[in-house]
């Protein structure tokens, strides 16, 4: 990706020389996005809710403080779960580690921006930019707390996406989604579920799945992760249009949507899956739903709420 020179965006908040600032605060600010996790998992259930709990914080793009239906405190068993870097040393804050890659991320901000701002103003609306959060180890967000294990996400309260750069370090070294346009689908992922905000999806959402069955939620679950997929494959379409995109750019995307599908990522780490407790979609179906977007470039093509998926 040809990102150098190009504008960055000024909806950076860099806080990662004061991230960590206590485990309280509660729940608060905006829609609570409660995932149904856990249940009939058989003998590794309990191995599947760590599994399920590191994938919604990573890729889904709700607050994942309320994954496990608690308030406070860490977000996997055990309070563990800290990033390391490359030599192992834990990440907790501290002086800024990468500047190069705040860059980056600052330029893919510019990026999304400029391409949903265009695509709201062609349907006579107006885009509200959202602010990125740099944190290293932990974060208070209006969503609750959220620890550097979960990964990037999203909170609908505050509308601001949550990002631990040493996150892209486990993409790359521990799931084998290497390349700069991997990392660039991860933020456009979750700007897809800020779109999905703006747009009043999210809040359906949250009303249609009160009083599902789990199996039902999950589903539905399902439909929105694989919209905001879409909705990034849009974005990569414009981005390509600008002629920044260099060869196998779309094939390093494609290629980490395949490795945090749910069955991928199930397989890997306990060896068997479990498909009535997908929620994120399978390795497939998210490959499937980021090429349509990036294909056709129309929101129109995003319609996952409906029909076979």
């Amino acid at each position: 990706m040809l990102w150098r020179g190009r504008r960055q965006s000024d909806n950076i908040e860099d806080d990662r020389s004061d991230s960590g600032g206590g485990l309280g605060g509660g729940l608060g600010g905006g829609g609570q996005f409660r995932l149904p996790i856990g249940g009939r998992t058989g003998g590794g259930g309990s191995i599947l809710l760590v599994i399920l709990v590191v994938l919604a914080g990573w890729y889904f793009g709700f607050d994942p403080s309320q994954i496990l239906g608690g308030g406070d405190g860490g977000l996997l068993p055990g309070g563990g779960g800290q990033i390391t870097d490359n030599s192992g040393s834990q990440n907790s804050g501290g002086a800024p580690a990468n500047d190069e890659m705040k860059q980056f991320v600052a330029t893919v901000l510019a990026e999304t921006e400029d391409t949903w701002t265009g695509i709201f103003k062609s349907q006579g609306l107006t885009y509200e930019d959202p602010k990125l959060v740099l944190f290293s180890g932990q974060v208070r967000s209006a969503c609750g707390f959220a620890s550097a294990a979960a990964g990037p996400f999203y909170c609908p309260g505050d509308h601001k996406v949550y990002l631990d750069m040493t996150f892209f370090q486990q993409l790359d070294q521990q799931f084998g989604a290497s390349g700069e346009f991997a990392r660039a689908y991860v933020v456009a992922h979750e700007v897809g579920h800020h779109v999905q905000n703006l747009t009043g999806i999210m809040g359906k959402f949250n009303q249609m799945r009160q009083g599902m069955s789990e199996a039902d939620a999950n589903q539905l679950s399902v439909r929105i992760e694989l919209q905001a997929d879409c909705f990034a494959g849009v974005w990569a379409h414009y981005t390509a249009q600008k002629g920044i995109l260099e060869q196998g750019d779309i094939e390093s995307a494609l290629n980490a949507a395949k490795q945090i599908g749910d069955d991928t990522l199930q397989k890997r780490m306990q060896g068997y899956v479990v498909p009535e407790s997908f929620n994120h979609g399978t390795s497939q179906q998210r490959q499937t739903w980021l090429a349509r977007g990036y294909k056709s470039g129309k929101l129109s093509d995003c319609n996952t709420m409906s029909g076979p998926i």
